[in-house]
């Protein structure tokens, strides 16, 4: 493992979770609007030139998935996982096979499981992605078609991750064991949660991890940072 890093220097307390992320005082939540929608996910990158290339390169992405300049200290994995649902096989393996070409890292080869198909790729950035659908079978020629972004964030304990987002207003539609997904059908982004050595398990990669998440999400309300160290701004208007 990696030896920790040192955390930037605050001008309040801070906390921090098992992995060494950061957790600042979230202050008063009656603070924060409601949330109903996340309007896009910032990736933090040395290169964000490069990194919005490989993103548009390997899956067609340029709005709801946004480079940012940044170079904060991180190693191993950084909490969060980004899944694209998309309708049938050919279109896991054509995505996939596309950001390999562009760069990407094979964690785990594109295989048929029994609750469907999928694969997993790290980007150059780091950011790490898997591509997925339920269905066994094509039933329509092959595209790129992204039926659904969704945003996994790596937690420490679920149940009080979970009641957080429900204190800003979001409703759950799944929960179990150490799994849970938000209801925002209005959202360009979906929400999950999961316990972090399960999502790191799911992602192919060793669960430890320090330094910056380099990840910003931007949503209707904020901005404000959850439990874990996740950061959330208040999404520009259009």
């Amino acid at each position: 493992m990696s030896p920790k890093l040192r955390p930037a220097p605050q001008s309040r307390a801070a906390r921090f979770d098992r992995a060494g992320i950061k957790k600042p005082d979230d202050g008063d939540p009656t603070s924060v609007s409601n949330m109903t929608s996340i309007e896009y996910v910032g990736l933090e990158a040395a290169d964000p030139t490069a990194a919005a290339e490989f993103y548009n390169a390997a899956f067609g992405l340029s709005t709801q998935v946004r480079a940012q300049a940044a170079d904060a200290p991180t190693s191993g994995f950084r909490g969060f996982t980004l899944s694209l649902i998309v309708s049938q096989p050919s279109t896991v393996s054509g995505l996939i096979d596309s950001a390999v070409k562009a760069g990407a890292t094979t964690l785990k080869p594109v295989t048929k499981s029994l609750w469907g198909f999928g694969g997993v790729v790290q980007s150059p950035d780091g950011s790490i992605w898997k591509v997925a659908t339920s269905a066994k079978k094509d039933t329509v020629p092959a595209n790129r078609k992204i039926d659904q972004i969704v945003l996994l964030l790596a937690v420490e304990d679920v149940g009080s991750s979970k009641q957080f987002y429900v204190d800003r207003g979001l409703a759950v539609g799944k929960s179990f064991g150490k799994y849970v997904e938000f209801s925002t059908p209005s959202s360009p982004v979906g929400l999950g949660l999961y316990a972090r050595r399960a999502l790191a398990k799911d992602a192919g990669v060793a669960p430890e991890g320090t330094g910056s998440h380099r990840l910003v999400i931007g949503s209707d309300a904020g901005p404000f940072t959850d439990p874990d160290g996740f950061a959330w701004e208040a999404a520009a208007s259009a």
